[in-house]
């Protein structure tokens, strides 16, 4: 396993340029990650290139400005903003002589940190260990060395050998613990739809507010905060909606909300399949609100992130709406935009100081009575945030 930086642990940003026009916001978001995991950042190398280094991503040239500078500001880690080969990780940390990791092992830190509950923690792991399945050669300097023994680890076995082999039995327990979670978490959506429960879940981008609307909503108290990836762990509460009672004229109105991890641009692979079972409350959900920083200047592109994992995780078909947050940081005032067909695409709120929630409210109402009614017209139209042309909460 990869050492976890040092709380303000002095570290060099790596960052290169291959043409993405959301270079600065992807260089401010980094900056980010970095401090949610405990470095500080001292420097910020940059560059532009046509294509990756094969050998150490960056280039000879670059190598060497990147460890002058580490040396300079007395950094003793280099972080990469890019997903770096297990060969180019060992190559740069030979060259820079300091530890070397990259984004998807930073990343993979931070949910390590922020884990809370038993399932969350197995997924962490489990995603830590096979994304270190590919670099277990970084470790070992003795691989011609042979250990043998009756009952250890096998006569002529390599040290590699034997530890890729505990790592992959450790995977296969966690991967099993993990299904039987997953079938818990299956039983208990099937008594929510057996009651006629509507389920609900907050989507979007890491820091969209997702949490502190889920507790303006819920009162659930959960943990929000000013930083990346504050929430790991699903948290689900059930949620009355009185008006509902009068626009549908069914007895009670019950809705189960639930808070999801954020998504960020490059979301690993590895942590879409290790968050397997939490992910499939969003696939199972019968409505998403999609949080929006209205604030944000990268919040299209944050948008479209999102838009990516929901379609790779199998949730692009789920009935959705966005829900702009944060408007208290902008000139925008609480509202209700629909569609072509009078749909809800958008509402407008701020969790922080509440204005809006009424709207929400009602919004969730409205939209509990449309899909608690009986499917019979199949060319009814999703209710979605399919028009994003007009997204600019500027105007």
């Amino acid at each position: 396993m990869f050492e976890r930086p040092a709380a303000g642990e002095r570290a060099v940003l790596v960052q290169l340029d291959f043409g993405a026009d959301d270079f600065a916001e992807r260089l401010d978001e980094f900056r980010l990650l970095a401090i949610s995991a405990g470095a500080e950042p001292v420097a910020t190398i940059t560059g532009k290139r046509s294509k990756p280094d094969a050998k150490t991503f960056v280039g000879s040239g670059k190598v060497e400005e990147i460890r002058a500078s580490a040396d300079l500001h007395g950094a003793g880690l280099v972080l990469f903003n890019h997903e770096l080969s297990p060969a180019q990780q060992r190559n740069l940390e030979q060259a820079l002589k300091r530890r070397v990791i990259d984004r998807t092992a930073l990343i993979l830190d931070i949910f390590a940190l922020r884990a809370r509950s038993h399932e969350g923690k197995l997924q962490v792991e489990l995603a830590q260990l096979e994304h270190q399945m590919t670099r277990l050669v970084r470790g070992w300097t003795h691989l011609e060395r042979q250990r043998g023994g009756i009952g250890l680890r096998g006569p002529g076995e390599k040290q590699l050998e034997t530890d890729r082999r505990l790592l992959g039995r450790r995977i296969g327990v966690l991967k099993e613990r993990l299904r039987q979670l997953e079938r818990q978490r299956a039983v208990r959506r099937k008594g929510r739809s057996r009651s006629e429960v509507l389920s609900v879940s907050l989507v979007g981008y890491t820091n969209a507010g997702k949490s502190t609307l889920f507790n303006a909503l819920t009162k659930a108290g959960s943990y929000a905060a000013d930083q990346l990836f504050a929430t790991l762990d699903t948290t689900s509460r059930k949620l009355y909606v009185p008006s509902c009672e009068l626009e549908s004229g069914r007895s009670g109105c019950q809705i189960v909300l639930s808070d999801t991890v954020g998504f960020i641009r490059d979301l690993p692979h590895a942590l879409i399949a290790a968050f397997h079972a939490t992910l499939e409350e969003t696939v199972a959900a019968d409505l998403l609100l999609h949080v929006v920083d209205a604030a944000s200047p990268d919040r299209e592109q944050q948008r479209q992130a999102v838009a990516q994992v929901l379609a790779e995780i199998g949730a692009a078909r789920v009935p959705q709406f966005v829900v702009l947050n944060k408007i208290d940081l902008t000139p925008l005032a609480p509202g209700v935009e629909r569609d072509e067909c009078g749909n809800i695409a958008r509402v407008r709120v701020s969790a922080k100081t509440g204005a809006g929630l009424d709207l929400l409210r009602a919004a969730l109402a409205e939209m509990s009575y449309k899909l608690a009614a009986p499917i019979q017209d199949e060319t009814h139209p999703p209710i979605a945030d399919h028009d994003h042309r007009h997204f600019d909460v500027a105007q």
